[in-house]
């Protein structure tokens, strides 16, 4: 059986990948940071946060981040898919084995990471729909391209009619998700009750987003950008981008700008269910398509050399960031910790995410200096391959 851990190390990495990685763990922060430290579940921000700080970074991170990086993870999942299939291929190692236990343990992190961490857990809902992707794995590029894209826009089309016509008819107050008593008993368990309480909470939480009703919805806001991103590494577009320049820019600049006028229809006509749909839906990922190519296109570039080199150190330790940053934030929120949930504004929120990612950006680049893999990639490395991978690096 070939060596494939060793196969692995000598691997060469697709350097923009790991940077668009690590660029999407900070935007996924900063979104996540506001349920963090806020009841965003049960609130509308714009109702909560009276001062006019806190609604102008909430409009910044609104637009600019928020739904725009969930996407551009799960396209660089579907991209890794296709990575690891064809390096399986090539070493004549049976991929759908490896594949299985990767998503298993993927999922049993996500467990944990959901019910006893922090109720905004991405990994287990990423584990189900992959096994469901490995159906598709095998279809060509432009296969994967035209599927991906009909069964993420057609069923959100029906679902904006649906949802606009569904106000025509149901009270106004029906469609209104702002709760104060559900927002002040959110406050009260997490930033005062005891470690069951808030577990109580925390699955409750979990499974006002996770539900049956919402896999439908899952299957098409996530498993079509699975697709999408798979046929994007089949037509090795990121790996060689200047090869497709041209094309690129175009795309770039239409998702681009198209995605930013859909992100700010609730500034530009007011809010409502509908048009925040529209927003996330469609805005969202043709942002995070505009935001990846640019990084391909930006990447061999001297100036930001430094700069992305540290980006993507996060990037290869995004299983390990994305984990220290529930750790860390429910450590600061909750009452097992410091207790600090609905205590501080949204400006304070997002200028603590950034500063924890400065930290994160700066711990990873020493960290990839010494070692091959974070300590959450070794561990899942392990148990895919069912051997211990070399880890530390020695000085030559």
């Amino acid at each position: 059986m070939p060596d494939v851990n060793k196969a692995n190390l000598n691997q060469e990495r697709i350097l923009s990948l790991d940077i668009i990685r690590g660029f999407a763990i900070l935007g996924i922060f900063l979104v996540n940071m506001i349920s963090f430290h806020s009841p965003i579940l049960y609130i509308d921000p714009l109702k909560w946060w009276r001062d006019s700080l806190s609604k102008a970074v909430y409009m910044f991170i609104d637009i600019f981040a928020q739904a725009s990086f969930y996407p551009l993870f799960s396209m660089l999942f579907g991209y890794g898919l296709v990575i690891m299939m064809e390096r399986s291929q090539k070493k004549r190692v049976n991929f759908y084995v490896i594949v299985v236990r990767r998503l298993f343990l993927l999922f049993l992190i996500g467990v944990i990471h959901a019910f006893f961490i922090w109720h905004g857990d991405i990994l287990i809902n990423y584990a189900i729909l992959g096994f469901i992707m490995l159906l598709f794995l095998k279809l060509p590029p432009r296969s994967l391209m035209i599927t991906g894209t009909l069964l993420y826009v057609i069923p959100n089309i029906f679902l904006t009619l649906f949802i606009s016509i569904g106000m025509l008819f149901a009270p106004r107050e029906e469609w209104n998700r702002h709760d104060e008593h559900s927002a002040a008993a959110s406050i009260e368990v997490y930033s005062h009750g005891s470690y069951t309480e808030i577990t109580e909470q925390r699955v409750r939480d979990w499974y006002m987003v996770n539900n049956l009703e919402s896999f439908f919805m899952m299957l098409t806001a996530i498993l079509p950008l699975f697709m999408l991103g798979a046929g994007t590494a089949k037509l090795k577009w990121l790996e060689n981008p200047e090869r497709h320049k041209k094309w690129l820019l175009f795309i770039m600049a239409a998702a681009g700008i198209t995605g930013l006028i859909l992100k700010g229809l609730p500034y530009l006509f007011g809010t409502n269910i509908a048009i925040d749909y529209i927003q996330d839906t469609f805005g969202g990922p043709l942002l995070s398509i505009a935001y990846a190519l640019s990084i391909a296109l930006l990447v061999n570039r001297k100036r930001a050399a430094l700069f992305l080199s540290s980006i993507a150190a996060v990037g290869r330790m995004s299983l390990s960031n994305y984990l220290f940053q529930s750790i860390c934030s429910t450590f600061i929120f909750y009452s097992y910790g410091l207790g600090y949930y609905g205590k501080i504004s949204l400006f304070e929120g997002t200028i603590l995410a950034l500063a924890i990612f400065v930290v994160q950006a700066a711990v990873s680049y020493i960290w990839m200096k010494h070692f091959y893999y974070g300590p959450m990639e070794w561990l899942w490395r392990s148990f895919t391959y069912l051997s211990l991978p070399k880890w530390k690096r020695f000085s030559q």
